[in-house]
Parts: structure tokens; C-alpha cells; sequence
């Protein structure tokens, strides 16, 4: 609440700085300007947990969503006093507070809180052993943003009296575990050699799953001494991906997903409220329909679209699955009765899709990305299939841009195994372009 009072306040700064030497009728333009800039600034980061340190966004990635807010806020203000509308304000001093001291307060107020909340990244440790222990305890105390969810153990070891996290059984159940529980690393703490064809199975299955995996790099913990490689990771492990590591380009992806829904949400503000008054005219029940779907590691978040099927539709989908069009998991029809004339449109121009731009810009989903299964797909996932839950789902992927609901199940998955495979900065762009031309010609929509 602070926080909010802080930026609104911020907001009314910057326009009595840039009214400074104005005559009186400018002000009062200016105070007006100042008034709705804070009650967008406030709408928008309701909708986006901009004041929830718990959303899951990192400090580099809370800082970029702020400033693409400000500037959002900030530029408008300073074309219309460019422009003359609003010429005897001042409106690049407008813009230069708002950001400098917003950024700053932000930073103050929320973002240096995103360093002391509970870790976001859940860990299991396989070993319960005192290497186990050691490396639960090092993680704690030390900077990074994870917590050690259980432990599972290897055959013949002795628990630790001192776990501090639950056991979960054996190593034999790391599969099961995995589908069951969102898991974002394993560390494999043993250096025995009777464990060794155990850690070599378990390696496969984190693969195969796509699940980030850690090993010791040696079998002694050190309290002292320090590596003289400066580059030794400080856990005294080796962090394995199932992805191109690209820390930079993925740093670059996630800037272009914040700045670019913003920028389209603004730009497509028109056609989204004529669709949502389409809709909530010619229909009963919400203009948005909340779904829950898995995002990357398995995590839950509610997807955003708008309603384009009458309200209640999941209630009538158990009646249709006889009628299904798509193999595998997933449910499809072409001409699904539970869908109204107005979702029709939307649907064959892929409108309904739209407010997941404000998913984006949350960070539970990319522009780029296979697409957000719902939780009863992923549950009848083969192992292998469950792969695509290694990255973060997207609005376009290979399949949208590939005839859609006229290729295979398999051969979907196939696809974003692919994209997982050679993900780029580069590709992620021409896909972005193929999928233009396929969502104005409506092509394999239903």
C-alpha cells in the first residue's frame, strides 16, 4: 500500500515540476494530466502484481517492467506538451522526474524487497546423507533465490538426523516426483560409487523431463579455503541445462516481451474494447475467461483470452469428448456448439488470444513459446512430452505458424521439442513474422 501511495505520488510531482512557469489554464491541464496518468499507473499495476513481491519476478526483471510503465506514462505527457497542446509546460522535465524518481523509489520501496522474499526456485536433493544436509544448509545461507522442497534418498543410505526438509522416498521416485511437484533443479548429492548407476538413471529421467540438474564437483565441503579458479561455482556443483544456455539473449528476450506487449496493448486498445463490448452484448457471462494452465517448470498461473464460448462452456466439454478432432491430450472441434457467433470471429482471427498480451507483460508467459497446456493435458503427458515445460510458454510457436489444428498431436509436440532444441533471438523474430500473415488469414483456426 505504501509503495502505491509513493508512485502516485511521484506522478503529481512530476506535474507540478513541469508546471512550473505556466500560466494558471495550463496548470489546470497539467493536474488533469497528472490525475489520469495516476489512475492508469495504479489500474495497470493492479492488473500486472506490479506491488506483489511474491509475483515471481526477479530484481533485473522488476526494474525493466517499471521503467516500461513510467515511460509510458511520462512520453505521452511530453509529445502533448511537444506538440503544443500543452505548450507552456515543460513536459521533458515531466518526464525526467517521473522516471528518475520513480525508478528510484521503486527500487527502494519493492525492488530491493524481491532480494529478502522467500526463494522462488524449489529444489529437491537426491541424497540424504550429510552431503545433502551440507549442500540444504549452504543454499540457505547463502544469496540464491531457492529452497530445498524434500529429499530423496539412495538405497542404503542412512537419513540425516537433521534433514530440515521432508523425505520424499526413494531416488527410484525422482520420475514421479517430478510430474507430481514444480521443481526447478535436482542436486545430486552423492560422490559414492554403489550410488553411481542410481545417479546415471535419475540423470536420464531430469533429460528427459527437461529438469535442471546439479553434481558435485567434489566429494569434501570447504569452510575456509576458497577455489582458485575464480570461475569454480561457490555451491561446489555443476549445473546442467536441457536448454541453450543464453543468459544474454534470454536477459534480451524477456526486455523485448516487456516493452513489446506494452507497446501492443496500448497500440490495440481500440479493437480490444470493441471486442470486449462485442462480447458483453451479444452474450451472458464475463468479457474474460480465466483458465488455468502450466507454465515453465510445471508451475500454475490463470491465462487470460476472451470469452468466446458461452458461459459455463467447461461444464458441457465432458458431453463433447466423443466428438474430439485432435489425437493425443488436447481437445479440439471445428465446430464446437459451445461457441458463440461473436467467439467465432475472434477466435478465427486469434483475438481471443489478445489479453494474454497482459500475461506477458506479468512474465508467466513470452511472446515466443510452445503454448500453455491446461493441467489435465500435462497429466496424461508422456515423460518425454513433459520436455516442453522446460521453457516459458508463448503466444506463437512453430505450431501456430505450421496449420494449427490440422497437424497431429505428436507432431506438435515434435515441433516444440525442435524449438526448445535451436531456441534463438533470431528465430523467435521470424516466427513473430510468419505469424502475422497465418492470424489475418485465419488460417488452421477453429
Amino acid at each position: 500500500m505504501m509503495s502505491q501511495r509513493v508512485d502516485a505520488a511521484l506522478i503529481w510531482v512530476a506535474a507540478a515540476t513541469g508546471s512550473i512557469g505556466a500560466a494558471a489554464h495550463s496548470a489546470a491541464l497539467m493536474a488533469v494530466a497528472g490525475g489520469v496518468a495516476t489512475l492508469a499507473w495504479l489500474a495497470a499495476a493492479r492488473l500486472l502484481r506490479q506491488y506483489d513481491p511474491t509475483s515471481g519476478r526477479t530484481f533485473p526483471g522488476d526494474v525493466a517492467l517499471t521503467a516500461t510503465m513510467l515511460s509510458a506514462v511520462a512520453l505521452p505527457v511530453a509529445a502533448l506538451a511537444h506538440t503544443g497542446l500543452l505548450s507552456e509546460l515543460s513536459g521533458l522535465r515531466f518526464a525526467a522526474v517521473l522516471l528518475a524518481a520513480g525508478l528510484s523509489a521503486r527500487i527502494a520501496t519493492v525492488g530491493l524487497k524481491l532480494r529478502a522474499v522467500s526463494p522462488e526456485e524449489a529444489v529437491v536433493i537426491a541424497g540424504a546423507g550429510s552431503l545433502g544436509r551440507l549442500t540444504r544448509s549452504h543454499l540457505e545461507r547463502s544469496s540464491s533465490r531457492q529452497r530445498v522442497v524434500g529429499y530423496l534418498r539412495f538405497d542404503g543410505e542412512s537419513p540425516h538426523a537433521r534433514l530440515g526438509a521432508p523425505l520424499l522416498g526413494d531416488v527410484s521416485r525422482l520420475e514421479r516426483t517430478l510430474e507430481q511437484r514444480v521443481v526447478d533443479e535436482v542436486y545430486f548429492a552423492s560422490t559414492q560409487p554403489e550410488h553411481a548407476a542410481d545417479v546415471q538413471q535419475a540423470i536420464r529421467v531430469c533429460e528427459r523431463l527437461g529438469v535442471p540438474f546439479a553434481l558435485p564437483l567434489c566429494a569434501y565441503r570447504l569452510t575456509r579455503a576458497r577455489p582458485a579458479n575464480d570461475a569454480a561455482p561457490a555451491d561446489g556443483y555443476a549445473h546442467f541445462l536441457s536448454v541453450s544456455h543464453k543468459p544474454l539473449q534470454r536477459w534480451v528476450k524477456r526486455s523485448i516481451d516487456i516493452v513489446a506487449s506494452l507497446g501492443a496493448l496500448i497500440a490495440l486498445a481500440p479493437l480490444l474494447i470493441a471486442a470486449a463490448i462485442a462480447i458483453k452484448t451479444t452474450s451472458r457471462g464475463p468479457v474474460l475467461f480465466r483458465q488455468a494452465r502450466v507454465g515453465l517448470h510445471g508451475r500454475a498461473f490463470a491465462m487470460l483470452k476472451f470469452r468466446s464460448m458461452v458461459d459455463g462452456a467447461d461444464g458441457l466439454k465432458a458431453a463433447l469428448m466423443a466428438r474430439n478432432e485432435q489425437s493425443g491430450p488436447v481437445f479440439k472441434m471445428k465446430s464446437d456448439p459451445r461457441v458463440t457467433r461473436v467467439g467465432r470471429v475472434l477466435r478465427k482471427y486469434s483475438v481471443d488470444e489478445l489479453p494474454q498480451l497482459v500475461n506477458v507483460l506479468r512474465g508467466d508467459m513470452s511472446l515466443v513459446g510452445p503454448r500453455p497446456p491446461i493441467p489435465t493435458e500435462v497429466a496424461r503427458y508422456e515423460a518425454w512430452q513433459r520436455r516442453r515445460l522446460s521453457v516459458r510458454p508463448g503466444l506463437t510457436c512453430v505450431w501456430q505458424v505450421s496449420g494449427r489444428n490440422q497437424i497431429s498431436f505428436e507432431e506438435w509436440m515434435l515441433l516444440d521439442m525442435r524449438y526448445i532444441d535451436h531456441w534463438s533471438l533470431l528465430g523467435d523474430l521470424f516466427l513473430i513474422l510468419k505469424t502475422v500473415p497465418v492470424v489475418l488469414s485465419g488460417r488452421g483456426a477453429s
